[in-house]
This record gives C-alpha cells, sequence and structure tokens, in this order.
C-alpha cells in the first residue's frame, strides 16, 4: 500500500486500483476462512460458524488496515483523508469477500442435509479451490508458466490441505 511521504505529501495513493494487493488480500482471507472452518467446523451452528467467519475476517481487516494507516501516519506526521482511508479499506475489501464462495457452499451443503462437520468439510474444500484459483491467477498475472507456475499453485494447494490435516489432528486424534 502506498502511503504518505516524509515530506507530509502522499504518494500514489492506497492499493484501490493495485491488482496484486487485492489479489494478496483475498489470498489471506481465504486462509483465514480455512482456519475457522478447519477449528470450529462441526463445533458450531451453521450460522455461529458463518458469523464466526465474517466477524473474525472483519476484525482482521479494519485491524490490517488500522496498522497499516498508522504505521504510514508515523512515517509521513499526518493522518491520511477520509478519502485515503475509504480507498484504503477498498482495496483490501477481498479479505473478507474472499469467504463468500465457501461459506455459500456451507450454508448450501447444511440446507441440502449434510450435517455440520459435512458442511464444513464443504465450506473447506471450496476454500481450498479458491486459494488455488487465486494463485493460477496471480501466478498467470505474473507471466510465469511451466514448473514456476506449478509451484505457485502447488503453494497454495498445500496451505489449503494443511488446514485439512490440521482440523483431522486436532478434531479427530486430540479430541
Amino acid at each position: 500500500m502506498a502511503g504518505i511521504t516524509a515530506g507530509g505529501g502522499v504518494h500514489a495513493g492506497p492499493a484501490a486500483g493495485n491488482a496484486g494487493r487485492r489479489r494478496a488480500a483475498g489470498i489471506y482471507g481465504a486462509i483465514i476462512t480455512a482456519a475457522i472452518l478447519a477449528a470450529a467446523g462441526g463445533h458450531l451452528p451453521t450460522v455461529a460458524l458463518v458469523v464466526a467467519v465474517v466477524v473474525t475476517l472483519l476484525v482482521y481487516w479494519l485491524a490490517e488496515e488500522y496498522a497499516e494507516l498508522l504505521g504510514e501516519q508515523a512515517t509521513g506526521g499526518m493522518l491520511p483523508s477520509p478519502a485515503y482511508v475509504r480507498q484504503a479499506l477498498a482495496a483490501t475489501w477481498p479479505m473478507v469477500s474472499a469467504s463468500y464462495l465457501p461459506l455459500l457452499a456451507l450454508v448450501l451443503a447444511r440446507a441440502a442435509g449434510a450435517s455440520s462437520y459435512a458442511a464444513a468439510n464443504v465450506g473447506l474444500v471450496a476454500t481450498i479451490l479458491l486459494l488455488v484459483t487465486h494463485a493460477w491467477i496471480a501466478g498467470r498475472a505474473a507471466k510465469l508458466r511451466g514448473w514456476q507456475l506449478f509451484f505457485s499453485v502447488s503453494v497454495a494447494a498445500a496451505l489449503g490441505l494443511t488446514m485439512v490435516a490440521l482440523k483431522d489432528l486436532v478434531l479427530i486424534h486430540l479430541h
């Protein structure tokens, strides 16, 4: 995120138009969604799980932007304008919106008769697919091909599969 310069001027503005920053926020939001689904899926009623994911992401999103803006203020010695704050918040909104598809999958699975545990797993699978899609799009935007693209996408898949492994470890073996 661009910010306030030491001389008091603002350079480049927040990353509202920065596709990379938006992608990073989306990936981070998907990982947080996966972590919550893995940790709480099957233990909370569906509505409570959806609320937990959305509220957690809202808090993370606001906390991250607060820290960014505070850091810029300390560097530049001036407060950002309300318009700048709105642009900065809009730039990282994908952190929250990344949860929409996985949560929709969770709710639809539950409405179709799946148990809370199975519905959480459906949401978790949707999150992994979302992570892989984000990685593919980011890799293609970076003009990655072949092994580099495969590696980039594999890292995202590994993060998602790690959540599944942690869910298995914590919920099945440690409970």
